[in-house]
């Protein structure tokens, strides 16, 4: 059972894994040394346990102490309670959910591994909003992608606001890292693999008339330039998802990468 302690005061260095949760960069460092995330609000909080990963401790208001009563029986970790203003001055913000937790990050496998038995994955290039990987990662959840692959310098999903946009859905799909950007790849291909670059471009096949096979690796650019021209020459084929005709007449020539990545998820669950 979870050890309820009581904290009255915000500099207490027993709480360090939760200060300053909006310093991105403090956040990355801290985070990346201890190989801990943040998952805040009951319903991420209970997701993140039932899918496996360690409790460090919890962090909450005594309002929460009844609602999450049953997992704090299960869970063998400090309970740090605080009032509301204690809360503020640890993290930085008022805390509306009421209840974080900070939670062990499990080893990620390597890409071969991930992708040998996934039949559609989609892989994300150096896309850096963490709200961003957060939603694709819930879109991948609801739509049946089985592996979401990562380049070196994309965003991470563990992040706290990555974790929140998904509502959890990033502890339900299976992730790793590429080690090599410039042959990470083959990787994919190598596993059997048919790559498909996404792509504004609208000379690119529609993604409707795409020939999928068997095993298909969707591949997603960054926020502003999209793909890199190295990723779209190595892939089989560039697609598009085509604007109608008065698209450009009312100034939009493409979505942007979230509801480019929910069609994309969609035609990837029908083929």
């Amino acid at each position: 059972m979870g050890r309820l302690i009581t904290v009255a005061d915000s500099a207490d260095p027993r709480l360090a894994d939760y200060v300053r949760l909006r310093d991105v960069q403090l956040r990355k460092s801290l985070e990346a040394e201890h190989g801990l995330f943040i998952a805040e609000g009951e319903k991420v909080i209970r997701r993140a346990v039932e899918t496996g990963y360690p409790v460090r401790s919890l962090l909450m208001a005594p309002r929460w102490l009844d609602p999450l009563a049953d997992l704090l029986e299960r869970v063998d970790a400090p309970v740090y309670v605080a009032d509301d203003a204690v809360l503020e001055g640890i993290v930085g913000f008022p805390v509306h959910r009421g209840a974080l937790a900070s939670m062990a990050r499990r080893p990620l496998p390597p890409v071969p591994e991930l992708v040998a038995d996934a039949r559609r994955v989609l892989v994300l290039e150096d896309l850096v909003d963490h709200g961003n990987v957060g939603a694709i990662f819930r879109c991948a959840a609801a739509l049946g992608v089985d592996a979401v692959v990562l380049s070196p310098r994309c965003a991470d999903p563990l992040y706290r606001r990555s974790v929140k946009v998904s509502m959890g859905a990033v502890f339900a799909i299976p992730y790793a890292r590429m080690t090599d950007w410039h042959h990470g790849l083959g990787e994919l291909r190598a596993a059997g693999h048919r790559l498909l670059a996404l792509t504004p471009d609208q000379s690119a096949v529609p993604i409707e008339k795409a020939v999928w096979g068997e095993r298909v690796a969707l591949m997603l650019g960054t926020e502003g330039d999209g793909l890199s021209s190295r990723w779209l020459k190595a892939a089989d084929e560039a697609v598009c998802i085509p604007m109608s005709p008065g698209a450009m007449a009312r100034g939009v020539d493409s979505l942007n990468v979230v509801a480019a990545a929910s069609i994309a998820c969609y035609g990837l669950m029908r083929s």
